[in-house]
Formats: C-alpha cells, sequence, structure tokens
C-alpha cells in the first residue's frame, strides 16, 4: 500500500505456517514499513486462523484481510497497530484480457514447490493505519495484492513490482525463480504490464524470452522480449528489511524486501517505438540467493 504522497508506504503478509511434524505451527502477520525498513512479526495460534472458500478473505483474531479491506487491531507489550483501509476499482485477471491466473498452465502441476497468484493489479485505497502514535494515512493512494501458496520459496528468486508510476493506472510486475521439475531445475518467470486498461502477462509458459543482463547487490537489468513488446527493467535496491519466508512449512528463511527501490521501466514495440517509459522510487524488490541460476539460458520449451 502506498500513500498518494508516497509518505507512507506498507507491506501487510497475513499467513499460516503448516509443518509436517506439527511443530512451530502458527498463523502471522507480518509487516514492513517501506520508508524505515522496520519489520514486524506478529504470531497467533492455528486456532485464531479462518478463512472464506467462496472468496479471498481471510481472518486472525481480531485482524481481517479480504480483496477490498483490511481490518487491523494489534495490541502487545511493545506495539500498537490499528485501523482500517478500504479498496476500491480492483484490476483482476479476468476472462476479459484472457487470463485468469498469473501461472498459466503451470497452476496445475501437481508438484510445484511454490505457487503465485494475483489477487489485484491495481486499486484505489481510503483510510488509515495507526502504528505506536503514528499516523499512515493512505487516502487516494494505491495498492496491490498477491499470493503465494505451496512448502518452501525457491533457493533463487527476483520480485520487482510497482504501480506507483506518473502514468495512472499502471502496474508491474516480474517475478523470476529458480524452479525444481522432474529432479532439476529451470529459470522460470512470470509477469504482468498494466497501462491504458490492457494487462498484458507474460511467462515461461508463453512465447517470452527473458535475458538477465547485468546483476549485483544492488542493481539488476532485465530484457524481456514477447510477440509484441520488448520490456527493458533498471532497478536499484534502497533500504531493506529482513522478512520471514517459508522451508518446508516452517518459516525459518530470512530474505531481504525493499518497497522503495528505484525502477526503470521502458517498453518499445519490436521496431523500437517506445510505448511506455518512466522511473518510479516506489518499487517492491526481492533479490533472494545464488542468482547467476536465473541468468542461464530457459530449458523449457514454449507451446
Amino acid at each position: 500500500m502506498v500513500s498518494k504522497n508516497s509518505n507512507s508506504i506498507m507491506s501487510i503478509i497475513p499467513g499460516i505456517s503448516l509443518t509436517k511434524n506439527g511443530e512451530k505451527q502458527h498463523a502471522f502477520i507480518q509487516i514492513i514499513d517501506g520508508r524505515t525498513a522496520e519489520t514486524f512479526y506478529y504470531t497467533y495460534p492455528i486456532e485464531d486462523f479462518s478463512f472464506s472458500k467462496k472468496k479471498f478473505a481471510i481472518r486472525i483474531q481480531n485482524n481481517y484481510f479480504s480483496e477490498d479491506s483490511i481490518v487491523i487491531n494489534i495490541q502487545n507489550d511493545s506495539t500498537s497497530i490499528t485501523g482500517k483501509v478500504l479498496m476500491t476499482n480492483q484490476v483482476k485477471l479476468t476472462k476479459d484480457n484472457k487470463k485468469l491466473n498469473i501461472m498459466g498452465w503451470y497452476k496445475s502441476a501437481p508438484f510445484m514447490q511454490c505457487y503465485h497468484g494475483v489477487v489485484s493489479l491495481n486499486h484505489n485505497l481510503s483510510g488509515e493505519l495507526i502504528m505506536n502514535n503514528t499516523i499512515y494515512n493512505f487516502d487516494k493512494g494505491l495498492g496491490y495484492i498477491e499470493k503465494d501458496w505451496g512448502k518452501s520459496m525457491p533457493s533463487a528468486w527476483i520480485w520487482i513490482q510497482s504501480n506507483s508510476f506518473s502514468s495512472p493506472k499502471t502496474s508491474f510486475m516480474l517475478s523470476v525463480a529458480n524452479v525444481p521439475w522432474m529432479g532439476s531445475s529451470f529459470p522460470g518467470f512470470l509477469g504482468f504490464f498494466l497501462h491504458d486498461s490492457i494487462v498484458t502477462s507474460f511467462g515461461t509458459y508463453s512465447r517470452t524470452k527473458l535475458k538477465l543482463e547485468s546483476y549485483n547487490s544492488d542493481t539488476i537489468k532485465i530484457t524481456i522480449s514477447d510477440k509484441e513488446f520488448i520490456y527493458y527493467l533498471e532497478t536499484y535496491r534502497n533500504k531493506a528489511g529482513i522478512l520471514k519466508a517459508p522451508v518446508k512449512g516452517g518459516m525459518d528463511r530470512r530474505i531481504a524486501e525493499s518497497i522503495d527501490a528505484q525502477l526503470k521501466l521502458t517498453v518499445t514495440d519490436k521496431k523500437g517505438n517506445v510505448i511506455f517509459e518512466d522511473i518510479t522510487s516506489t518499487a517492491g524488490l526481492e533479490t533472494v540467493g545464488d542468482l547467476s541460476s536465473l541468468s542461464k539460458k530457459n530449458k523449457e520449451k514454449s507451446d
């Protein structure tokens, strides 16, 4: 969630950790403050977690999360976080844009390590959260919602996301990961570009090529080429907070995430005509593991 003036940037991750042996199982709410890079992790008994089978909605004790609202009420000895934020005008992957899910046919593979979904590509925000007497006002701000489920995160991945561009209703997301597959692995990717009410999604499952041009601890350059467009990405890391991530169901891994990274995105047609070009300093960025495993030629053959 990003406020209109970008003074308030916050990512909230509710979830549940289920381990095979039943130890350390818990529900959780994880929060990262994009401006300070502070992270917070709150645990709850499994019994405090409930969810809807009909829509995207979960409840953890007195906290509620859905595609159209967040209600937070966290009170303990060191922290107080309360408030409500509403989401409206969601842009989704629907039959109209012919892409119902971001993973393509990989979503149906029964043995994937991790599955990914996009709930809302872009939406408007209203409301505020109060954390330890500091007000985070999101009126007229923008939000984004995605979800993950599975046993473990990949050994290496890059995740980039932003909808804080100067052009309204523009959003971009890319995830590149080392995907285990049939006793081996390959660098798979998925993502989308929303601009002028048109959604273009791409991934390993389609006739799209991705090249990791260069990378280091702070800077990444990527080129993506599909049937119609070429996407040029340059990202620059800013402050990063440490988040917990799953390993075989347990939240035992530590990863760094920045949600105030800089992203330069240029989109051209095949003739080199610029369709879109912008720079934002409010982007999400995760780089985890050995990125060299993501720079190899994609082994997966397109349909």
